[in-house]
């Protein structure tokens, strides 16, 4: 086994070998799902915990800075700061805050004057932002600016009797410490992940190897069955997919062996058939041959027997040949309207000698009157056989029912006797070539074993089904179901 070009080689033999591209082998997306079902979800987790651990840390930053903010707010307005009043330790305290949380802070008054600014940039100017006015209105606020990393606040501070808000203080604090502990956190969280990574690609290629080999020996067994060994079946029960494919493979491979032994037993009864009256006719010709002088009556006599073995053989060509032109996939159907009660009564008429040979009754029962598109000739042929079975297979002084019945989509033709009736075992095998149930009556009577397969494929041809119903000792009924009209 070897990778060359994105394909991935089996050899299943000598000089014999399968090429899959491996990029669409079952093993290749079996090892991708796994890969994406255990990176993926870590990939998300590692998403949302950066996220979680960002948004607490930034809460937990804004309310310890709002807790200073709040105790500042109200030393301030106990000092009456706001009022011009200068303290060195406020002074102190705001330097302090400013220096702990690395950050700015500003103190404005109700005019919107900065009256105090650590950075000593904007002391006496005016200040109006958004989160100021809506502070003097009462409400605290904070803002986190992920992007610039920094987090404001603002606090009111109110008179020493608490009833108005005096001034705001506005703090800007930066969030580098949050932005190394998340860039430290992502360093450890893409290594988790990237040695997660590996472990599960290991995982995952031993998991598709252990899963795709069930299939590895189903296609070799199949290999197998093409180099001729087919005696074993497939036993692949790893997984209920494997157990249906090998019960499907086994019933195809069934399937197989029975048409192969449906095949040679048909070239040897062909072989058989074809050869029985040709060594009849050599034994009359050796006869008539060795005697010099042999009598006029013998001469007849012989001459009649060959005469007969020519006619069987014919027979026996006729309807190989009539298989052999339905078996062609591409064999013209000349479909046209028919009376099916004219047909079937000629028929009848053609085939009356030989019942009365046999000292058989013959009886027709049209229920209506029947015409359906069907190709007359074929047709014609496939009830020809079933009634003249019928007759050949029948007992003295029997009898043969012929039904033609039809509903608003299909026509049936009942075609039943009085004979001996087909076993059971035998009812599966008799729509095939050659097969006889009584092989010595058989040969007594002329048959070939073919009449029946030739009617069945006509039917089949026509789109219809047939099927039998027999009971030992009290006769036969065939039934023939076609469409009225034909489906192409």
């Amino acid at each position: 086994m070897f990778i060359r070009s994105g394909e991935l080689v089996i050899i299943l033999g000598v000089r014999k070998y399968v090429k899959i591209n491996f990029f669409r082998s079952l093993r290749f997306r079996i090892t991708v799902l796994i890969i994406l079902a255990g990176i993926i979800p870590g990939v998300v987790m590692r998403a949302v915990v950066l996220k979680n651990y960002e948004k607490q840390a930034v809460e937990m930053h804004t309310a310890e800075i709002q807790n200073q903010c709040t105790i500042l707010c109200n030393q301030l307005s106990t000092a009456d700061y706001l009022a011009g009043v200068t303290s060195e330790s406020i002074q102190l305290e705001l330097t302090q805050l400013s220096n702990i949380y690395n950050g700015r802070v500003m103190v404005i008054d109700q005019n919107y004057r900065i009256m105090e600014d650590t950075y000593n940039m904007d002391k006496g100017k005016t200040i109006v932002s958004e989160d100021v006015v809506r502070c003097f209105q009462g409400e605290w606020t904070s803002n986190y600016d992920g992007e610039n990393r920094f987090i404001e606040v603002t606090a009111p501070i109110m008179d020493s009797a608490a009833e108005k808000i005096r001034g705001v203080m506005l703090v800007s604090v930066c969030t580098d410490s949050i932005a190394e502990n998340m860039e430290s956190l992502l360093g450890k969280a893409d290594l988790v992940i990237a040695m997660a990574g590996i472990i599960v690609i290991a995982l995952a290629f031993l998991a598709g190897m252990l899963m795709v080999r069930p299939f590895h020996r189903i296609t070799r067994s199949i290999g197998a069955v093409t180099e001729g060994y087919e005696d074993d079946y497939l036993k692949e029960y790893s997984y209920t997919e494997t157990r249906l494919l090998s019960e499907a493979f086994n019933k195809m491979l069934g399937r197989m062996k029975v048409l192969d032994d449906s095949r040679n037993e048909f070239v040897s009864n062909v072989s058989h058939e074809l050869k029985t009256p040709l060594a009849s006719m050599k034994v009359l010709s050796d006869s008539l041959l060795a005697q010099k002088e042999a009598p006029v009556e013998l001469y007849q006599e012989f001459m009649g027997d060959l005469s007969e073995e020519i006619e069987r053989e014919s027979k026996i060509i006729d309807d190989l040949l009539a298989l052999v032109r339905l078996d062609k996939t591409a064999a013209a159907m000349n479909i046209r309207t028919e009376d099916i009660n004219m047909l079937v009564e000629r028929i009848l008429k053609r085939l009356g000698p030989i019942a009365r040979q046999h000292n058989i009754e013959m009886i027709f029962e049209s229920f209506r009157p029947v015409n359906a598109e069907v190709d007359e000739v074929k047709l014609t042929l496939a009830v020809t056989n079933l009634v003249e079975n019928a007759i050949k297979y029948n007992k003295e002084d029997g009898w043969v029912h012929v039904s033609l019945n039809a509903d608003h989509k299909v026509f049936y033709v009942e075609v039943a006797d009085s004979g001996a009736g087909i076993p059971k075992k035998d009812q599966d095998h008799i729509f095939e070539r050659f097969y006889r149930v009584d092989k010595s009556h058989s040969r007594e009577i002329g048959g070939t074993g073919l009449g029946l397969s030739i009617a069945r494929n006509i039917v089949v041809m026509h789109r219809g089904s047939i099927r039998v119903f027999s009971q030992v000792g009290e006769g036969t009924t065939f039934t023939i179901r076609i469409p009225l009209k034909y489906v192409v």
